[in-house]
């Protein structure tokens, strides 16, 4: 199994920034592309961004970019997410996502509990 942890959510005002990361606990499992998603009250779960193993391969989604830079250290197995110039609209729950597979076990998504991150007005 993988065990996703994340910290550093909080209350900010518009326009101030947050670092938010995550921490990937597993033995047996080869971790892949790892990912921040986010649910906003009454909404569904989006994506965010992702990083690729290579930790070169990004994908963002257009509302954060420009804003928002994820980075991957293999060797520790975390990921960051740092947010910068935030938005009301960025309010939401943000949760880490690994996807990640074993010799036994084929590759699924893996999830954290989620981090709330507010921005006041």
């Amino acid at each position: 199994q993988v065990r996703l942890v994340e910290s550093g959510g909080g209350l900010v005002q518009s326009g101030g920034s947050l670092r938010l990361s995550c921490t990937a606990s597993t033995d047996y499992y080869t971790i892949n592309d790892m990912g921040w998603y986010r649910q906003a009250p009454g909404k569904q779960r989006e994506l965010v961004a992702t990083i690729a193993r290579n930790r070169e391969t990004t994908n963002y989604a257009d509302s954060v970019k420009g804003r928002f830079t994820i980075s991957r250290d293999n060797w520790k197995k975390t990921i960051d997410l740092e947010m910068k110039s935030l938005k009301s609209e960025d309010t939401a729950v943000y949760y880490c996502n690994a996807r990640a597979e074993s010799h036994y076990a084929p590759e699924r998504n893996y999830w954290g509990q989620g981090t709330q991150v507010t921005v006041s007005s």
